[in-house]
């Protein structure tokens, strides 16, 4: 039954409306790993973050301004920042009403915000940023170190120092303006635009122009041994290393340009205008993360791990999920690039680490779950995701051959550069580029449970 007022009445009655009274987006974008990461009924366009940060008290100041689309009639929405304290906020330059529930912000604007207007949402808050434990007992988020922070936001680390819509589905442009004591380095994502000391302290600017999910910021910290350059191709690399690691890192960023090339030649064209490493030293960390254009490393990498983070420009970072369920997109890819590295340089055959990986037996942790189906956050970063995912890939490139498979990967990386794909999407265009039925292998090597048997 839908119930209906004379026009004019109807006029009058949303005039006198509180705020309160309308639409109000979701808390979280609705993904079933992380059900209140993200939010509803807005878009954000661009995230201004000014940070300033003292790494001996560990204190963080900061001011973000996001720009952001309204999709649909709000009134009240939630954004995503954990453990700092608010000290104000307002919404197109006028104080807004705002709480907090858990990791949510709720914000009440003074006046309902139409659908399809953009608006500004200035945000200023202080403390002592620290990581989120995620479902599978690592840390992410921004963690302290010895000299600084090493800053990692996957999955949901980013609430923990900016406010955020924190889930891949929404992806925005940055610019970065990050203040720490003159002598330490501050690092975010995209190209440099420079620095200045005043004071005692150094500002570094940076500016991320293609779109980004929240989790691959970063705003990293610490005593740096800086190294920039412009490689062949244009691109501008800055890499910063901890002089700890600096020994042990120098041979491997060596390669980082010829790696660059050689995945351009097998993925399309590099997605970014800005290139690079952080080699942080994090021993409590335990990861390295593909923070978008400039892969953050908690110590010096292997060449492999180099190749792999890489990769994510690609498969990951222009291309991004949708859901966290569909995470083998980021990481089988990546995974898989390691070992065609290895084919081609030297190494065993992707064949070869298919078959010693089959070999392991049925009750291994490999088969514990189908890649395509983790089955929860606490799985998202385990062995099936990672080595299945890839070795889903390589049954799909002896079904298809060499010629269409990579032009699949090719298409998959332009057709959705600088947006989302899913595990749908993927394999419908793998099916329509062979021409082949492939029902049967994604059913067995992405959903099936328990080990395959022998392809």
């Amino acid at each position: 039954m839908v119930a209906t007022v004379p026009v004019a009445v109807a006029a009058l009655l949303a005039a006198a409306s509180p705020a309160s009274a309308g639409t109000i987006g979701s808390a979280g974008a609705g993904d079933p790993y992380f059900p209140l990461a993200g939010n509803g009924g807005y878009h954000v366009v661009h995230y201004d973050l000014k940070l300033h940060y003292d790494p001996e008290t560990e204190h963080l100041d900061g001011t973000a301004v996001l720009t952001a689309r309204a999709t649909q009639r709000l009134t009240r929405f939630d954004l995503d920042l954990d453990g700092l304290k608010v000290t104000g906020l307002t919404v197109d330059h006028v104080k807004a009403g705002y709480r907090r529930d858990g990791q949510e912000l709720v914000v009440t604007p003074r006046t309902a915000l139409p659908g399809g207007r953009e608006f500004r949402v200035t945000v200023t808050y202080s403390g002592r940023p620290g990581p989120v434990t995620d479902p599978d007992g690592s840390l992410d988020g921004w963690i302290p170190t010895s000299d600084g922070a090493f800053v990692a936001g996957e999955p949901q680390g980013a609430m923990t120092w900016f406010p955020a819509n924190g889930h891949p589905e929404d992806k925005s442009s940055y610019d970065f303006a990050i203040t720490v004591p003159e002598g330490t380095t501050a690092v975010a994502n995209g190209v440099y635009l420079g620095s200045r000391t005043a004071g005692g302290r150094t500002t570094f600017r940076w500016s991320q122009p293609e779109p980004m999910a929240a989790y691959l910021a970063t705003a990293t910290v610490g005593k740096f041994q800086v190294q920039q350059y412009t490689t062949r191709d244009g691109l501008k690399v800055f890499n910063a290393v901890d002089p700890r690691e600096a020994s042990a890192a120098a041979r491997v960023l060596k390669k980082l340009p010829s790696v660059l090339e050689w995945e351009s030649k097998l993925f399309g064209p590099y997605p970014f205008r800005a290139a690079g490493a952080i080699v942080d030293h994090a021993p409590k960390v335990g990861y390295a993360l593909e923070t978008q254009g400039r892969p953050l490393y908690d110590s010096a990498p292997s060449v492999s791990t180099l190749v792999h983070e890489s990769a994510h420009q690609w498969f990951g970072d222009s291309v991004s999920l949708t859901r966290w369920k569909d995470i083998w997109l980021n990481e089988g890819f990546a995974t898989y690039a390691e070992w065609l590295y290895a084919e081609q340089h030297g190494g065993p055959s992707a064949q070869k680490t298919f078959d010693d990986l089959y070999a392991r037996r049925a009750g291994d942790s490999l088969w514990a779950f189908p890649p395509g189906d983790p089955g929860s956050g606490e799985n998202i970063f385990a062995a099936p995701v990672y080595n299945r995912g890839a070795m889903t890939l390589h049954e799909l490139r002896r079904a298809v051959g060499d010629p269409v498979f990579f032009r699949i990967l090719r298409a998959w990386a332009a057709c959705h550069r600088h947006g989302h794909g899913t595990t749908g999407q993927f394999t419908a265009l793998a099916k329509r580029i062979s021409g082949r039925n492939l029902d049967g292998l994604f059913h067995t090597w992405l959903y099936g449970r328990g080990k395959p048997d022998r392809p």
